[in-house]
């Protein structure tokens, strides 16, 4: 996955709004990875979403009418192969396991189809 780092604006830099601290990221993170665990316990070969085969994206990434309504519309739209709508689902889990999401909701759906969207956007390799 590639992500787009654009530079800080000045007023950003100077804003006062408490941002996340690291330690609190850090513990999201710890977290998502035990939950992942937890769900790949009988399964030896998988230790992340991110192993998942299609089988399991099946199985474990289900998402609502207004889910596939979406996922449909950025398929067609920025013509999107079977691989990235894999992988568009395994990112939606991860983000719904870092906020402790049992369901992959429609917000955690359009977040990994943007993160698609810039990664083929400033892909240059």
């Amino acid at each position: 996955m590639h992500i787009e780092v654009t530079p800080v604006e000045f007023n950003e830099l100077t804003d006062t709004r408490k941002s996340e601290k690291s330690e609190v990221v850090r513990s999201r993170v710890i977290n998502a990875r035990k939950i992942q665990e937890q769900r790949f316990k009988r399964n030896p070969n998988i230790h992340a979403n991110a192993h998942m085969r299609a089988k399991n994206i099946q199985e474990i990434c289900i998402i609502d009418e207004g889910g596939k309504k979406l996922l449909k519309k950025a398929m067609e739209r920025l013509n999107l192969s079977a691989r990235a709508y894999d992988r568009i689902l395994k990112v939606a889990r991860t983000i719904a396991d870092l906020e402790e999401s049992v369901e992959i909701q429609n917000e955690h759906l359009a977040e990994a189809i943007q993160f698609r969207n810039l990664d083929r956007e400033n892909w240059t390799g």
